[in-house]
């Protein structure tokens, strides 16, 4: 009897195993017409999405891609709605941040150079975009675009590598992500802006963003919380996170984060009467504090930061950031410098 349960159990381990998908992409080896093994890979993400769109099966699906550079040459949509908390859709590296033998440059790096489609007040570029819920991306590096961002006085190119439509959608985990950029030659418009609900970031890095992300219009009820915590905002351009009406305080946690060397810390849309918490933070070296946003070409208009709730809020110091590539902690805190204390960046584990 114990043997046939047994037996019993390890068929149905196996039968659950195998509703599992796992795809590998690596775009120096892979080849599109592949199996999708790790011996036999795949050479872009995109072809990893449309066999993620197809598979009727149930079950989670895993697509993990190798150190290179993954060049998006289109917006590559996952629109297979299947997923759930449990068994998930997750786009991660095959080295991760917190295993032994990671260095920076192992981190896959995402390039989005996407044709540009017409938006509101000028055009944009939009490179991952998961139209499903309960979705996980970790342990990858996305660049600007290596477009032009200015157009002209009402006109602008922006660069959006991971975009999220779906008002409805809930659950996107973006986690031990880099987002690096620059305002001259690689600008990164928004690293991420998702609709809908339970948007959370987590232990990443936004170096030289116009802004990191953008917690954006969401309808239907209420989904899981939004979340920011332990993400390192540096040389923020624009704003060092972007609120909605949308955006509920009571369902929002922002804590351990450190905003440095940017303009405006916090961005909220015009009209909105939110109001949120913050504590455990760093915020230094900004021009404003908070900021009024009404739509894409709006500025930065200084305004009171009485929405905001502050406990356990530092602002004074300078952040160091560490410059040399061959550091695991290239374009984190530097060693020594303030504000290490909160645990911001890309390593979940203490070190």
């Amino acid at each position: 009897m114990i043997r046939n349960l047994f037996s019993l159990f390890f068929l149905l381990t196996i039968a659950m195993g195998a509703l599992a998908q796992e795809l590998y992409v690596n775009p120096r080896i892979g080849k599109d017409v592949n199996s999708g093994t790790k011996a036999q890979p795949l050479k872009t993400i995109a072809e990893a999405a449309r066999r993620v769109n197809v598979n009727e099966h149930p079950g989670s699906t895993t697509i993990t891609l190798t150190e290179g550079i993954h060049l998006l040459t289109e917006t590559v949509v996952f629109s297979n709605n299947k997923y759930t908390a449990e068994s998930r859709l997750v786009i991660c590296a095959e080295v991760m941040p917190d295993d032994p033998d990671w260095m920076p440059q192992k981190m896959p790096v995402v390039v989005t150079a996407v044709p540009l489609k017409p938006g509101v007040g000028g055009e944009e570029a939009r490179g991952l975009q998961p139209e499903v819920d309960h979705v996980t991306i970790e342990g990858l590096r996305f660049t600007g675009s290596p477009d032009y961002a200015y157009i002209d006085d009402q006109n602008l190119r922006r660069s959006y590598p991971i975009w999220r439509d779906g008002k409805k959608l809930d659950d996107l985990v973006i986690t031990q992500c880099l987002f690096a950029g620059n305002v001259d030659v690689l600008p990164l418009h928004v690293g991420v802006i998702a609709n809908g609900y339970g948007l959370v970031i987590d232990h990443c890095v936004f170096f030289n963003c116009k802004i990191p992300v953008v917690f954006w219009q969401s309808e239907n009820g209420r989904g899981r919380r939004n979340a920011m915590r332990y993400c390192l905002v540096y040389g923020g351009y624009f704003s060092g996170v972007w609120t909605t009406r949308s955006t509920d305080g009571d369902f929002f946690e922002f804590h351990n984060n450190v905003i440095a060397n940017s303009s405006t810390v916090w961005i909220r849309e015009k009209g909105s009467t939110n109001r949120y918490k913050a504590y455990d933070c760093l915020f230094t070296d900004y021009t404003n504090l908070a900021g009024f946003g009404s739509g894409p070409l709006s500025g930065n208009n200084a305004t009171s930061a009485d929405f905001l709730e502050m406990k356990n809020i530092r602002t004074t110091g300078t952040v160091q950031i560490e410059k040399d590539q061959s550091k695991r902690n290239y374009l984190q805190l530097a060693e020594g410098s303030i504000g290490a204390d909160l645990k911001a960046g890309l390593f979940k584990r203490n070190r």
